[in-house]
């Protein structure tokens, strides 16, 4: 702190050299399994949020009654329902009354966001300890608009695409940028070959907190208790030959079908961050720390675009440059949007989604922010030195995109984003 020139606040980053970066010391996730045919089509979205709340107070030994805001990404559920049920999930996982809850709505980065206001209220002193936590039923709420439109959107162009299906978006973007039906196959195959490669490798074990439930039997309503702890979605046998029989879904000549897309999921999971000198006084493993976010705003006709624009932005905020990235999550909304994206970057393909993505694993709206969150997390811990910084990142409908980049928890260099300040005679800088 003597470095810093007296009355000049801006004269240096804050670091871990002072304790009050914003850290992450455990983040978890649920399964994700198939919307209304997989292992949660019976799981109330309530009973998906509690497990992964409590796992973060259980495997910190933190006491719950500490957490200052616990924060849920979420997208399809009537707001104040929402709203309802995870305040009731917050008391399933023993968290006290005292212990407020909110939820955040930004579409496909719900997850991410909540992430990133979490971090943000602890940078501006609001309180030292936050859960940033996403949810999505989509068997219980799924995709579709209630009630009229306003006519008004008829005047203007781009407030018409914000109503456009996700998949006509998708379109837009292999056309406009010329990805062909054989790039989004592969980009697929790869992607449920990674995921299968990881699960068999036991890489999510770590990260994937197992949900006691049920499955109804919908002939007899017989129920038959479960544990789920695997992805539900994941297809081992995808092959080119068999992506390719499928028709297009959105447009007649397309290229965009099932198999090429993001599946409709349910799951949840949950990030635990708090200010660095809480951390080390809990004796607390930091497995991350959030450096930067940045949220951008596309055309809503190719809204996969966003994180094109986004990651770029958030990377630059952290004073980095792409090639510094070591690991990249990009959600795999559609094949054509990511490969765009992964091109328009100049991404390594090795980097990015080292371990499949939406494609295979799933994508529950609310939720995938934070399920990326803590599979990046986990692998950068996996790949100690190897991997200093990682991404997350996800394009939105209506027109955004988001990104917010990490750093490995024990890859943090004392003073590393410090300005150095010339020997100077005065007492403050404006002293002249």
């Amino acid at each position: 702190a003597s470095a810093c020139w007296a009355g000049d606040s801006a004269a240096y980053q804050r670091t871990s050299l002072y304790g009050d970066d914003v850290v992450i010391v455990a983040a978890h996730r649920t399964a994700l399994c198939k919307s209304k045919r997989g292992n949660f089509k019976d799981t109330y979205p309530d009973d998906l949020l509690a497990p992964v709340l409590r796992a973060l107070i259980e495997k910190t030994n933190l006491d719950p009654s500490e957490v200052g805001d616990i924060v849920v990404g979420t997208v399809l559920a009537p707001g104040s329902q929402r709203a309802s049920e995870c305040r009731m999930s917050a008391f399933y996982a023993g968290f006290p009354e005292t212990v407020a809850v909110r939820t955040v709505n930004r579409q496909c980065s719900s997850g991410l966001q909540a992430v990133a206001d979490v971090a943000a209220a602890i940078k501006a002193g609001f309180y030292d300890i936050g859960i940033g936590a996403g949810l999505e039923s989509m068997t219980t709420n799924p995709m579709a608009w209630e009630g009229s439109v306003n006519p008004a959107v008829k005047k203007f162009a781009q407030a018409q695409s914000c109503l456009l299906p996700m998949g006509v978006t998708s379109e837009n973007v292999a056309h406009r940028f010329g990805v062909s039906r054989q790039e989004q196959d592969q980009a697929a195959v790869d992607s449920h070959r990674k995921a299968a490669a990881a699960t068999a490798a036991g890489k999510f074990k770590d990260e994937i907190i197992p949900v006691q439930t049920k499955l109804v039997d919908p002939k007899t309503g017989d129920e038959t208790p479960i544990t789920v702890s695997v992805d539900d979605g994941i297809r081992p046998s995808t092959t080119l030959a068999t992506l390719g029989k499928l028709k297009p879904v959105f447009k007649k000549d397309g290229t965009t079908t099932a198999g090429n897309s993001s599946q409709v999921s349910d799951g949840a999971g949950a990030v635990l961050l708090m200010k660095r000198s809480v951390a080390t006084q809990k004796g607390l493993p930091v497995l991350g720390v959030f450096r930067t976010f940045a949220a951008v705003g596309v055309d809503p006709a190719i809204m996969g675009v966003g994180p094109a624009v986004a990651i770029p932005a958030a990377v630059k905020a952290a004073g980095l440059e792409l090639d510094d990235i070591d690991l990249f999550e990009i959600n795999e909304a559609f094949a054509s949007q990511f490969l765009y994206c992964r091109n328009k970057l100049g991404l390594d393909a090795e980097k990015v989604n080292v371990n499949g993505g939406a494609m295979a694993i799933g994508h529950p709206l609310g939720a995938t922010g934070a399920r990326c969150v803590a599979t990046l997390l986990h692998e950068m811990k996996r790949r100690g030195k190897d991997c200093r910084f990682g991404v997350v990142s996800m394009c939105i409908g209506t027109g955004m995109g988001a990104a917010a980049v990490f750093e490995r928890g024990d890859g943090v260099d004392e003073l590393r984003n410090a300005r150095k300040v010339e020997a100077q005679g005065y007492l403050s800088k404006d002293a002249r």
